[in-house]
């Protein structure tokens, strides 16, 4: 018997012994995504098979150098390829461990190996509010007849749903050269005219999150979160009358063009979107043949040969692809803005004149107005509880899961405090412990702005200042009361007005370039989604919806894709920083009442600015026909990152090994051709000055001249030479020069004032903002 224990002893530990050496080396190893100069690399020299492709003679070469170290050879696992990148950015991803990276550093055109990371996912009215309606010449039969294809890189699409259906559509365009990859519950019937492509990237994402559940997620193109259908029909979606949640935000819901051909590239899942696949993605859709591509979704920022993102997205625009991404939900802390490469179209978010107001009075007859997208009758004047009083746990007042207790809280509204739960999520929870409605209130540094939720029981948010007002009441009354009321879809408030969630500028990585570079309707959009999605994001609500109404740079960024999409098909000859131009030049400052835009982060909704903001409020029809566009091209941006003080090795991860800084011109980043001005002044330099030059192109009237007018930023001095530009023909370029003089007393490092340079001519207005920041 002892022996067999002993026995029995010696097996286990031996097998534990392995499994701690095989864990080992699974630990070690991690994806990676490894850049290589194609104009150097000798495959020839590692390959075993000449026939195989060049990444995978590479995964060979490595794996047999790391198994040649004898002692080491059960602890090694072999490398595994995921993907090759081979159009916008020349390289691969694999599964590495650093003995393998220490021998990939010895393959002749190796540049870097970066680790992959995650990123995450950042209508009925709103082509009304662009200016887009039937009644629009940009929506005339001719202008939409011409194919695009949008190229969504989200969370899948659900393919059945009446947005995405094809009739009266002509057939697939000829250089379209994607496909319908089949997977769960999705096969190459589900793609039509509309819906012409759909694929699947998942490698990245399972090596880090292991095998994904089919059953929930979906392992195919079919869109289990609901993210990537609603932003697909944002940007292109069919025209769907009488669509609306639950009776809100009723009307006739469109893509902003409506007639573009939809490709769809899922790399989302439950926690996140892996950079690999991303990358994947990307590379395969502009090899498919996509006009546009539209990214709601994104990181930190980073340096640019660091950011993937911007890596891929530089691919996608040296072969014509316009590429819009989201500015990031990390307002309004200043330098949150994500996606900041200059070749990109970097989009905040604002509002619409659109909201669901609610009303909560109080026992004392005080009342607020708040939001919600509960539909229903208002309660009765009701018992009302802070939740942080209503339970035995600190959790208790962010009213988390099994934090209230059901005898404190049963046929009461209960108030909640925002916290890491959802705010719906909130609201399961005050239902399952016996709570009557809910009040959620923002906390002291969440401000005032509040979200429109769709509650499974009577509720509304209210903003923090509300908040204070509310506990008050709570504490000095015996038995406090309220009600809450709602009042449906309002139409006519101030707009837009810059969300506070919305990322904000200067940007960490690029001060020398405003970002983000225009704002776009972001808060409560309606849009299409999965029937079989909760609408709350719950999952015990099992409500089945064919709208719902989201917030987002995520959702203003398509509405910019679909607006490219259509001044893409009506100027054909256009390239992406063209386009990117006409859409920033044409961009309003000013509401709908004649008011500079505000800013919801600020308690008395002050001015916002060119760092919240960007250019402004995009105006497609005015972009149609924008007189002057400030053109860029491949050589510019690459002259622009040698501006930056890269090195040759990092811009090449760009370039793809075929270009050289100048080591006789002087450069300077705010000389890139960009349609705004970004100046950098150190506080403690007297009478600074520097003189940028940029270079426009008539794109109007044949025959014109454009005088300059200036608002100056506080601070500064501007002149501009010369103050008159005569034009002879369309497709004429002229450049003029732009001096910044700092000028009066010194000023506090990380200030900034702001201002704007508009070429005017006619009817033509051509702004650029200015945004002066001292150092």
């Amino acid at each position: 018997m002892v022996y067999l224990c002993i026995m029995i002893f010696r097996i286990l530990f031996l097998f534990l012994a392995f499994m701690a050496t095989n864990s080992i080396a699974v630990a070690d190893q991690q994806t990676y995504i490894v850049h290589m100069d194609k104009t150097k690399l000798k495959v020839s020299i590692h390959s075993h098979d000449r026939s195989k492709p060049w990444s995978e003679s590479i995964i060979y070469f490595i794996s047999e150098a790391s198994m040649q170290e004898e002692e080491e050879k059960e602890e090694i696992l072999a490398p595994q390829l995921l993907y090759t990148y081979e159009t916008t950015m020349f390289g691969f991803a694999a599964q590495l461990s650093k003995k393998h990276l220490k021998y990939l550093n010895q393959v002749d055109g190796f540049l870097s190996a970066i680790p992959d990371e995650l990123s995450t996912l950042h209508t009925t009215y709103t082509p009304h509010f662009l200016g887009l309606d039937n009644g629009s010449a940009l929506w005339s039969a001719s202008n939409l007849a011409s194919d695009m294809i949008i190229g969504v890189i989200d969370s899948g699409i659900w393919p059945e749903h009446i947005s995405f259906q094809d009739s009266g559509l002509s057939p697939v365009p000829s250089h379209w050269k994607g496909v319908c990859e089949q997977g769960t519950n999705f096969s190459a019937s589900d793609c039509n005219k509309k819906l012409i492509g759909a694929r699947t990237y998942f490698k990245g994402y399972e090596k880090v999150f292991g095998k994904l559940n089919e059953t929930v997620s979906y392992l195919s193109p079919r869109d289990s979160e609901g993210h990537g259908t609603h932003t697909a029909s944002t940007a292109a979606g069919n025209v769907v009358k009488n669509a609306n949640l639950y009776g809100q935000a009723g009307g006739t819901a469109s893509g902003m063009r409506y007639t573009s051909r939809i490709a769809v590239y899922k790399v989302c899942w439950p926690k996140g979107c892996a950079n690999s696949d991303i990358l994947a993605a990307v590379d395969q859709a502009v090899s498919d043949g996509v006009d546009v591509l539209s990214l709601s979704l994104g990181s930190d920022p980073k340096p640019f040969y660091d950011d993937l993102i911007a890596v891929a997205s530089f691919g996608a625009t040296k072969k014509g692809v316009f590429v819009a991404c989201s500015a990031g939900n990390k307002g309004p802390s200043p330098s949150t803005v994500s996606n900041g490469a200059p070749w990109i179209m970097t989009v905040a978010a604002s509002s619409t004149d659109r909201s669901f107001p609610t009303e909560v009075m109080l026992g004392n007859g005080k009342f607020f107005k708040g939001t919600s997208l509960y539909q229903g009758n208002l309660t009765n004047q009701l018992p009302l509880v802070f939740g942080k009083s209503a339970g035995t746990k600190k959790e208790a007042q962010h009213c988390s899961e099994g934090s209230l207790d059901p005898k404190l809280v049963h046929g009461k509204i209960v108030v909640c405090e925002r916290g890491k739960n959802g705010r719906t999520e909130m609201g399961e929870v005050v239902k399952v412990a016996g709570g009557a409605g809910m009040i959620v209130l923002n906390a002291e540094n969440q401000g005032e702005e509040i979200y429109a939720d769709l509650h499974i029981l009577p509720a509304t948010s209210l903003g923090a200042s509300e908040g204070k007002t509310i506990e008050t009441y709570i504490q000095s009354d015996k038995k406090p009361t309220a009600s809450i009321s709602f009042m449906g879809t309002k139409f006519g408030d101030p707009a837009p007005v810059m969300g506070a969630f919305s990322s904000r500028g200067p940007s960490i990585v690029g001060p020398d370039v405003i970002k983000p570079d225009v704002t776009a309707p972001g808060v409560n959009i309606l849009a299409a989604w999965p029937p079989k999605t909760s609408p709350s994001f719950i999952m015990n609500d099992k409500r089945e919806v064919l709208f719902n109404i989201l917030w987002g740079t995520s959702m203003s960024c398509p509405h910019v894709s679909g607006i490219a999409a259509l001044l893409k098909s009506l100027h054909k000859d256009w390239s992406p920083a063209a386009i990117k131009s006409a859409l920033m030049t044409t961009a309003y400052t000013l509401n709908n009442k004649g008011a500079p835009i505000s800013d919801m982060a600020s308690d008395n909704k002050a001015f916002a600015t060119p760092f919240a903001f960007g250019s402004g409020h995009v105006n497609p029809v005015s972009a149609f026909d924008p007189g002057l566009v400030y053109d860029i091209g491949t050589e510019d941006y690459l002259n622009y990152l040698c501006s930056l003080n890269y090195t040759s090795s990092q811009i090449a991860l760009l370039s793809r090994g075929k270009f050289a800084c100048s080591k006789k011109a002087v450069l300077q980043a705010g000389d890139l051709n960009y349609p705004s001005f970004a100046v950098l002044f150190d506080r403690s330099a007297l009478n600074a000055n520097v003189t940028y030059t940029r270079v426009v192109t008539n794109v109007g009237k044949p025959q014109s001249a454009y005088a300059v007018k200036v608002k100056q930023p506080d601070g500064v001095s501007v002149t501009v030479e010369p103050r008159v530009l005569k034009f002879e023909k369309v497709g004429q370029k002229l450049s003029y020069k732009v001096t910044f003089l700092a000028v009066g007393k010194a000023r506090v490092a990380g200030t900034s004032s702001f201002g704007s340079l508009i070429w005017v001519s006619g009817r033509y207005q051509v702004r650029s903002p200015i945004a002066l920041t001292w150092k």
